[in-house]
C-alpha cells in the first residue's frame, strides 16, 4: 500500500509518498514548493486572496504528483498559519473546490500528539519517558509522556515566523532591547508548561522541525547529507553562545553560516531563543535531533489505525483525533 501526506507550513508545502508495509511508513518521493504563506498575512493573521490561489496550486501540483507515485488521496493538513487565520473556513473551502483534496486543519494538541508519536516509534522504548519539543513557524509545539501517545500536549503561539514577525520587524540586526522582549514574553507563555516538564522529569529530550535541524548543525551536528541515522544532538550551551552570534548579524549574514538556510535566515534568531529558552526552563541540557515529525505521526496513525480516524478530521475541518492528551490552555500575556 502506498500513502502520501501533505504538510502546509507557514514557509513551505511538503509531500511525502511512503510506502506503507510492515507498520513503517518508508519514504519513496518528497517534493516540496516554498509559498511563505506567513509573509501574504495582514496584521491579524487574515490570508490574502492571492496566498490562496497559489496554496491551492500547490496542493494541486502536490495531490498529482501524489497520484504519479501510486499514492491514493493525500492526507492533507495545514498548521498554525491557516490555522490561526480569521478567514481559515474560507481557505479549506476554497482548496478543497478548486483541487477536490479534503485539506484540514490540526488543532495544535493533535499535533503535538502526532510529532510525539513520530518520535516515540523513531527513538523506541529505551529512551524512556519523553520530552517532545518541536518549533514551527507559527507555533511551539511541546508533549511529554511515557505511552506511545503524550500523557501532556500543549501548542503555544511561538512559532519562529511570528514572533520575528512581531519583535523584530524594525531593526535588522535587532536592539537588545528586542531580544529582551522576545525573551520576556517566551519565558510568560513557557512558564506552566516547563513547570509540567520539570514535573515529568523525562529521561529523553528530543526535538524535531527544520528549525530545531538548523539549530543543531550551527552548534556542530553532522550535515543533512551524512542521512537520517547519525546520531544528532543539540546542547544548550552551544546554543546559548550561538544565539550572540546570530543576534550580531543581519538576516542576510546569518545563512553564512553553517546549516542557516537563506530562507530561514531571517526567523532563526528567533527560532535559537525560543529553543534556548525552553530548554533552559525545562531543565534539558541536550536535545536529541529525531527527522521523524508530524508527517511521519499521521502515516504512522493511517497505517495502525486505518484511515478512519482521518475522517474525523476532514469531515468538519478540525477535530481532536484522540483525545489522549490533556491541553494545557494558556493566557496570552498582558499588557
Amino acid at each position: 500500500m502506498r500513502v502520501s501526506v501533505i504538510d502546509v507550513g507557514s514557509n513551505t508545502i511538503r509531500l511525502m509518498v511512503a510506502d506503507a508495509e510492515r507498520g513503517v511508513p518508508l519514504p519513496v518521493h518528497t517534493a516540496k514548493w516554498k509559498q511563505r504563506l506567513s509573509d501574504q498575512t495582514d496584521a491579524d493573521g487574515r490570508m490574502a486572496d492571492a496566498a490562496v490561489e497559489q496554496l491551492a496550486q500547490s496542493v494541486a501540483d502536490a495531490a498529482a504528483t501524489a497520484e504519479r507515485w501510486g499514492s491514493g488521496p493525500p492526507l492533507a493538513f495545514a498548521t498554525a498559519v491557516v490555522r490561526a487565520a480569521p478567514n481559515r473556513r474560507e481557505v479549506l473551502e476554497a482548496v478543497r473546490d478548486q483541487t477536490g483534496v479534503a485539506l484540514c486543519t490540526l488543532p495544535g494538541e493533535v499535533e503535538a500528539e502526532l510529532t510525539f508519536l513520530a518520535a516515540r516509534r523513531w527513538m523506541g522504548w529505551r529512551s524512556g519517558p519523553l520530552a517532545l519539543l518541536d518549533i514551527g513557524g507559527g507555533s511551539l509545539e511541546v508533549a511529554l509522556g511515557r505511552g506511545s501517545l503524550p500523557d501532556f500536549a500543549a501548542s503555544l503561539p511561538l512559532g519562529a515566523n511570528r514572533l520575528t514577525r512581531e519583535f523584530f520587524a524594525e531593526n535588522d540586526p535587532p536592539t537588545p532591547a528586542d531580544v529582551k522582549a522576545l525573551r520576556r514574553r517566551v519565558r510568560h507563555q513557557l512558564r506552566d508548561v516547563a513547570t509540567r516538564a520539570r514535573w515529568e522529569s523525562p529521561c529523553t529530550a528530543v526535538a524535531t522541525s527544520r528549525t530545531f535541524q538548523q539549530l543543531a548543525r550551527l552548534c556542530g551536528a553532522p550535515p543533512g547529507r551524512h542521512g537520517p541515522f547519525v546520531h544528532r544532538e543539540l546542547r544548550r550551551a552551544d546554543l546559548r553562545r550561538a544565539i550572540d552570534d546570530l543576534a550580531s548579524r543581519r538576516s542576510a549574514e546569518r545563512a553564512d553560516l553553517p546549516g542557516i538556510s537563506a530562507p530561514r535566515a531571517r526567523q532563526s534568531l528567533a527560532g535559537a531563543l525560543v529553543g534556548h529558552t525552553v530548554m533552559k526552563l525545562g531543565n534539558f541540557r541536550t536535545v536529541t535531533i529525531c527527522p521523524w515529525a508530524v508527517r511521519e505521526g499521521v502515516l504512522l496513525r493511517s497505517i495502525e489505525d486505518g484511515l478512519g480516524w482521518w475522517s474525523k478530521v476532514t469531515r468538519d475541518g478540525e477535530e481532536t483525533l484522540s483525545g489522549a492528551a490533556v491541553p494545557l490552555r494558556v493566557a496570552e500575556p498582558t499588557a
